[in-house]
């Protein structure tokens, strides 16, 4: 399999190519404009193999659509390239449509309003509860919203904001983000809600910042101090998920790569390792909330056992104390007349 880096690479080899592409009823060919990572395909100078006729502006060929692809040396030559990129186009071609990272985690890429923009805001609009994550390129006060990813309980979507602009929070986002009946669960919610109120005039509402749960946790176990500082949600998800470093390597990647390439969601198509990454920063958000809402309730339930506890204990003595004061029960009349008679009740 090809790494990621070799992966990008050729990617961006693919843009301004002719490429010939086949689909179920006919064959085109085009000039690579975008590669829509994993999704589509934009062709411009699009025409159609078998009888030649031209389409105007550009064409979307969408990844289920495509069952070969092909690309030649040039506009007026049909030789296809050697077998080691057919196969690494075969090889595309079936990431384009497999939306599963090595993880397992199942993601979804938007960056187009076409297709699966509507059925993801549908989708998300239905939940209760959400995971919002956020990936920014810049300094505070100049930082730019680059992705948005949501994460519900079977699937994780990454919105490419950079593409998608402004009319994706007009089409649906702004309701969900802005919901007072759906829960966010967000680690550090200060970045993202600046982010989506300078640049789309969004109002984040409805937040449960695991972040400032943990602090909490931290107050109320020490007695009242303060931590020397917040903790990072790759270290959240080790203290109260008990996750094994397999599992965090992507966070821990993800902070490296950031130190070393500031401008690295700005790339465009975005490289799988990134999307692995991105998923993988949102997919532990809701069982992590389950966790830490219970240890902060767990005060909360002591007392409540407590108070179960003296009421099963006021119940005992109140019986206790009823039958100490209850006179014997004699076992005949003889008894209860305080003497021995006879049963006519003569003496």
């Amino acid at each position: 399999m090809a790494s990621s880096s070799e992966e990008s690479r050729f990617l961006d080899d693919l843009k301004r190519r002719r490429v010939r592409i086949t689909l179920s009823d006919t064959q085109i060919s085009g000039v690579v404009q975008r590669v829509s990572q994993k999704k589509s395909v934009v062709l411009e100078d699009v025409s159609e193999v078998a009888s030649g006729r031209r389409f105007p502006g550009v064409k979307i060929i969408f990844g289920h659509e495509i069952l070969k692809v092909e690309f030649t040396i040039s506009a007026n030559q049909d030789h296809l390239v050697n077998e080691e990129h057919t196969s690494e186009i075969h090889s595309f071609r079936k990431k384009m449509v497999d939306d599963v990272d090595e993880d397992g985690v199942r993601y979804v890429v938007i960056d187009e309003l076409q297709e699966k923009f509507g059925p993801a805001v549908m989708h998300i609009q239905q939940q209760k509860v959400i995971g919002i994550g956020a990936e920014v390129f810049g300094q505070i006060a100049q930082e730019r919203l680059c992705w948005l990813q949501v994460a519900t309980k079977k699937v994780v979507y990454l919105f490419d904001v950079l593409l998608l602009g402004g009319q994706a929070f007009r089409n649906g986002l702004s309701m969900i983000l802005e919901s007072p009946h759906i829960l966010k669960v967000i680690h550090d919610c200060r970045c993202i809600a600046r982010c989506l109120r300078a640049e789309f005039r969004v109002h984040l509402t409805n937040v449960f910042d695991t972040q400032v749960a943990d602090l909490m946790l931290f107050y109320r176990e020490t007695g009242g101090f303060l931590p020397d500082r917040l903790g990072s949600l790759q270290e959240l998800l080790r203290l109260h998920l008990k996750l094994p470093a397999s599992e965090l390597s992507p966070l821990c990647s993800k902070e490296l790569q950031r130190k070393e390439c500031p401008e690295l969601w700005y790339l465009r198509p975005s490289p799988p390792a990134l999307m692995n990454i991105m998923s993988a920063s949102v997919s532990h958000l809701l069982p992590l909330r389950l966790v830490l809402l219970d240890a902060l309730m767990s005060d909360y339930t002591i007392l409540v056992d407590a108070y179960m506890s003296s009421y099963r204990n006021q119940s005992l003595h109140i019986e206790q104390k009823g039958r100490s004061l209850q006179k014997p029960r004699s076992c005949c009349v003889c008894c209860r007349s305080g003497g021995a008679g006879r049963l006519d009740g003569t003496l």
